[in-house]
C-alpha cells in the first residue's frame, strides 16, 4: 500500500501505464515506465541525474511538447480518464500542478505577484484566492515577511518556497515536485521537506515529487520508485528502500565497508551488469 497505513483501500489518483517518451523523434528517453501516485500519498521518483524523472514529470504534465519530446506508448490516467493531450491549464483545471525544477519565479514581480499568478484558473472568487494566500502564508511565513520583495532579489530557498507557494494557490489535489532540494542548504531542504509533509498530512495534497537527494526523500515519502536509463529498477514502501542493500549501496551512499566513492560504486556497478 503506498500511502500512510491504513486498511481502507486506497483510491489511485494518477496512473502512468508503460509510457515510452521520444525526443526529436529519434532520442528514446523513458523506456515502459509505469508508476501510480495514491490519494493522500506522497510518492517520490528517485534517481541520479538523466535517469528520467523529469521527462517523466513533464510526460504527465503535458509539458513534454515544448521540448520537441512525446509519449509514444502507454497511457497517463487521472482519476480514470486518459490525460494525454490536455494543454497544462486544462491540467491544472483538474487538480494536477507541476512545480518545475530550478525554482522558475517571475523575478520582476513582488512575491505576492508571483503567488496570485498561481491562481489564474480559479473561477471561485477573491475570497477564496484571498484565502488560499493566508494559507500558503500560513506554511511559508518567510514569504509573508517578503511578500513585497522582488522575487528576483529573495534567496534560493525563498524562490523554492514562493514556486511551491504558486502552485498551491490553484487550489491543487495533485502537485508534481521537481527536484526541491536542489542547490539548497541541507537545513532549508529539511524546512522544505516538513512543509510538504504537513501539506499532505493536513490539507491532504497528494505529492509526486522527483528527487536526486535519496535519503531526505525516502525518510518523508510513503514509497518510491527508482529510475535508471529511463527504466524503473525498483519500487516499493519507502521503508523498505531504505533498508534494501542495494539503495544504501548506490542511493545512500553506505556499504559494508562504509561509505564508498561515488566512481567506485559506478565501476562496481557496471561491473555487475557486465557480469549478470
Amino acid at each position: 500500500m503506498h500511502a500512510a497505513e491504513s486498511q481502507d483501500p486506497v483510491e489511485t489518483l494518477l496512473s502512468v501505464n508503460n509510457i515510452e517518451v521520444i525526443y526529436n523523434h529519434v532520442i528514446l528517453v523513458l523506456k515502459g515506465v509505469s508508476l501510480s501516485v495514491p490519494k493522500g500519498g506522497i510518492t517520490a521518483l528517485l534517481g541520479g541525474n538523466g535517469a528520467g524523472k523529469t521527462t517523466t514529470l513533464k510526460a504527465i504534465s503535458t509539458l513534454l511538447q515544448s521540448e520537441r519530446g512525446e509519449v509514444t506508448k502507454g497511457s497517463i490516467e487521472y482519476r480514470g480518464t486518459s490525460i494525454d493531450g490536455l494543454n497544462p491549464a486544462e491540467l491544472v483545471r483538474r487538480g494536477v500542478i507541476q512545480v518545475m525544477e530550478g525554482r522558475h519565479c517571475f523575478e520582476h514581480l513582488t512575491v505576492e505577484e508571483n503567488l496570485l499568478t498561481g491562481a489564474y484558473t480559479r473561477r471561485d472568487g477573491k475570497a477564496s484566492i484571498n484565502q488560499s494566500l493566508d494559507l500558503v502564508y500560513t506554511y511559508f511565513p518567510r514569504l509573508k515577511e517578503r511578500r513585497k520583495s522582488q522575487a528576483g532579489y529573495t534567496s534560493g530557498g525563498e524562490q523554492q518556497m514562493c514556486a511551491i507557494g504558486r502552485a498551491l494557490m490553484s487550489s491543487p489535489e495533485t502537485v508534481l515536485l521537481d527536484e526541491p532540494s536542489m542547490g539548497l542548504a541541507p537545513q532549508l531542504v529539511e524546512e522544505i521537506f516538513n512543509i510538504v509533509k504537513d501539506l499532505n498530512e493536513r490539507e491532504g495534497v497528494s505529492f509526486l515529487l522527483a528527487e536526486q537527494n535519496t535519503n531526505v526523500a525516502l525518510r518523508f515519502a510513503h514509497y518510491g520508485y527508482i529510475l535508471e536509463s529511463g527504466r524503473v529498477v525498483m519500487d516499493g514502501p519507502a521503508a523498505q528502500l531504505r533498508e534494501n542493500p542495494d539503495v544504501k549501496e548506490f542511493y545512500l551512499g553506505m556499504s559494508e565497508g562504509g561509505r564508498k566513492s561515488f566512481r567506485d560504486v559506478r565501476s562496481y556497478r557496471r561491473r555487475k551488469r557486465w557480469l549478470s
